[in-house]
C-alpha cells in the first residue's frame, strides 16, 4: 500500500518568512506559480500573485477590489522562487516581516482547456493536484475546465475585473453552498455560484453570479485536489474545549487555513515557519490585512499524522469547520519511512 503521493512535499509546496526590502527569494526547490505574500508587522492588503496573470499584477484575498498591476512587488516568478521591487507595502519594504505561500502549478506555459463550455487557460500539476484557472465569463450556468483530471475539493475563484467576492467551494461543503474568501460569512446556499454542481474530472460548474461568472468579466480560479500525504481538505466539528478536536491528515502539516461554517469567522492561516514548535499560537486572517496575532485562543498543534487544537476557542469552539492543508513530511514515506515529531 502506497504511504503517500508525494515523499517531498517541499518540491510543489513552501512557506517563507523573509525581511522586507528583500528583492528575492532563491531558497524554494521549485519555480512557484501561485505566490501569496502577507506583511505581519504592519497593517496591510495580502498579495496574491500567480503565472497564469502574469507579473506584478496583484489580488487580495481580503478586499472585494479588482486586480491591479503593481510594478514593485512581484516582478517575476523565477526558477527557485520570484523576484520583487524591494519597496511595495505589500510584498517586501524596509522595516517590516513577511510570509509568503508558494505552490508549483505546471512546469511548462499555461494551456488551452478546452473541456467546458468556457475554454479556460490553465496551469495544472497534476502529481500536486493544483491548478491556476482563467476564463472569461458569460452571465449563464456553464462549465469550465481545471486540468487535474481528477474533480477537485477546493476551488477560491475571484473575478479579476471588477469589485466581486471571492467565492469558494470546498466538498465538504458541495455545490449547492460557497463561503467567501474576503469576508466572515456562514456559508450561503445559492445556486447562481456554483450551479448546484460538484466539480468532475474535467471541469467545474459556475452559476450566474458575478462573483463566479460575470458576464464578459475576467476570472482566475485556484483549483486543489487532495494528494495522500501531500494535501487534505476536510471538515471537523469544535468541541469547545482545552483539549481540543484531533483531525488526522495523514501528514506533518507546514500549512492550514480553517473557517467557520455554520457561523461568522475569520479563516485563520497558521505555517510552521512562523511558529516552528508546538504549542503554535500566530495566526494570520486570509479575510483581514491586520498583523500576526498572537493568542492562547489560536493554539494548535502540528503533529506527526495530523492536527491537536489546544483551546476551547478560536479554531476549537464549539462549531462546524472546513479546512485545507499542506505537508511538511508524510506521516510515512513510500519507501516506509516515519516523519519525526515536531
Amino acid at each position: 500500500m502506497a504511504y503517500t503521493d508525494i515523499d517531498k512535499p517541499t518540491d510543489y509546496f513552501e512557506t517563507t518568512t523573509y525581511a522586507g526590502g528583500t528583492t528575492s527569494i532563491t531558497s524554494l526547490d521549485f519555480s512557484p506559480d501561485w505566490v501569496w505574500a502577507k506583511k505581519r508587522t504592519g497593517a496591510e492588503n495580502h498579495g496574491i500573485f500567480d503565472s497564469v496573470r502574469g507579473a506584478t499584477k496583484t489580488i487580495n484575498s481580503n478586499t472585494t477590489s479588482a486586480e491591479t498591476t503593481r510594478g514593485g512587488s512581484l516582478t517575476s516568478f523565477d526558477s527557485n522562487g520570484w523576484s520583487m521591487g524591494g519597496a511595495d507595502g505589500i510584498i517586501s519594504s524596509s522595516g517590516n516581516d513577511y510570509v509568503a505561500w508558494a505552490w508549483r502549478g505546471s512546469d511548462s506555459s499555461a494551456v488551452s482547456n478546452t473541456n467546458g463550455d468556457i475554454t479556460s487557460t490553465v496551469s495544472a500539476n497534476t502529481t500536486s493536484g493544483f491548478s491556476i484557472v482563467s476564463y472569461t465569463g458569460t452571465g449563464a450556468n456553464a462549465t469550465v475546465g481545471h486540468g487535474l483530471g481528477v474533480a477537485p475539493n477546493m476551488i477560491i475563484n475571484k473575478c479579476r475585473s471588477a469589485g466581486q467576492n471571492w467565492a469558494t467551494y470546498h466538498s465538504s461543503l458541495g455545490g449547492t453552498k460557497a463561503l467567501f474568501l474576503d469576508g466572515t460569512d456562514a456559508e450561503t446556499t445559492s445556486s447562481s455560484y456554483f450551479n448546484n454542481t460538484d466539480p468532475t474530472s474535467l471541469v467545474f460548474s459556475v452559476g450566474n453570479s458575478g462573483d463566479t461568472n460575470l458576464s464578459s468579466g475576467t476570472h482566475i480560479s485556484y483549483c486543489f485536489a487532495e494528494k495522500k500525504g501531500f494535501s487534505k481538505f476536510g471538515s471537523y466539528i469544535g468541541n469547545g474545549d482545552a483539549d481540543g478536536t484531533f483531525v488526522y491528515t495523514g501528514f506533518k502539516p507546514a500549512f492550514l487555513i480553517a473557517k467557520k461554517t455554520n457561523t461568522t469567522s475569520g479563516w485563520g492561516i497558521f505555517d510552521n515557519k512562523r511558529t516552528p514548535y508546538n504549542v503554535m499560537n500566530i495566526r494570520l486572517l486570509a479575510n483581514s490585512n491586520g498583523v500576526d496575532d498572537i493568542s492562547s485562543d489560536n493554539n494548535v498543534d502540528f503533529v506527526s499524522n495530523g492536527i491537536k487544537f489546544r483551546s476551547s476557542a478560536g479554531w476549537n469552539a464549539s462549531a462546524s469547520y472546513i479546512y485545507m492543508a499542506f505537508a511538511e513530511n508524510p506521516f510515512v514515506s513510500s519507501t516506509g519511512i516515519p516523519t519525526t515529531a515536531r
